[in-house]
């Protein structure tokens, strides 16, 4: 089964304030942040495609990206849409045209690029063993629970973990969840676990580095820049 990487990237950036391009199109070393993420689905192994969903206005100059960065397994690029639930199901429809409905997806941010080798290959282990995966961290503070009666409840640290990407499952099971979702009138679910746990799909969590953030806000850009740094410096020095 195949194993294709839909890559969401239609976000504007607006809590990154930059007035000059979207925040997957800010640029450390010479290389945009989208590139950045697409390399390590681009050089993983078992990556056999990529499907893009970015900025209608913005896709020429991703596609002239791909090309300068020599990025071959983009199979497709897609508009996003207006919110992040219907920029995945646009990823999600190229994908089904372009590689057909038996396969695998791994949904992953564009402004993601501090996954690893490692976290890919135990999302492709995770799908054939249990048909999905999350990617998830430790919840290292403790988290609150709102209820409408005003009331709140306190989870266990323990017992929490905090969902980041790639969160990945087999095409035709993501797909008919959005189905229902579209039919259902509902536009509002926040990511794709979201989605899959309100249309009764049992989850399975794997473990992801805890420097898989998402590049949302500057602070976040100079995280990302201090991790490429350390990264760089423990090849060249072996720190």
């Amino acid at each position: 089964m195949k194993n294709i990487a839909v890559i969401f990237a239609g976000g504007t950036g607006r809590r990154m304030k930059s007035v000059s391009k979207p925040k997957q199109f800010l640029e450390l070393n010479g290389k945009p942040i989208i590139i950045h993420t697409l390399e390590l689905f681009e050089n993983h192994p078992e990556i056999d495609g990529i499907v893009v969903a970015c900025l209608e206005d913005w896709i020429p100059s991703l596609r002239k990206f791909i090309e300068r960065f020599d990025i071959s397994k983009v199979g497709s690029v897609v508009p996003g849409g207006e919110t992040g639930q219907e920029s995945i199901y646009n990823g999600l429809k190229a994908a089904e045209k372009t590689y057909g409905e038996d396969c695998n997806v791994l949904i992953h941010d564009g402004v993601r690029p501090l996954i690893t080798f490692e976290t890919i290959s135990d999302n492709i282990e995770a799908l054939r063993k249990y048909g999905n995966a999350l990617t998830c961290v430790p919840a290292t503070e403790t988290c609150m629970l709102t209820h409408p009666d005003g009331s709140v409840s306190i989870p266990s640290r323990k017992d929490s973990l905090i969902v980041r990407a790639p969160q990945s499952f087999r095409l035709k099971d993501i797909l008919s969840a959005h189905e229902m979702a579209r039919n259902d009138n509902r536009t509002d679910f926040i990511d794709s676990c979201s989605l899959m746990n309100h249309y009764g799909h049992k989850l399975h969590p794997i473990m992801g580095p805890v420097e898989n953030i998402k590049i949302t806000t500057p602070a976040d850009f100079y995280i990302f820049r201090a991790m490429m740094d350390m990264h760089e410096n423990k090849q060249i020095f072996g720190f």
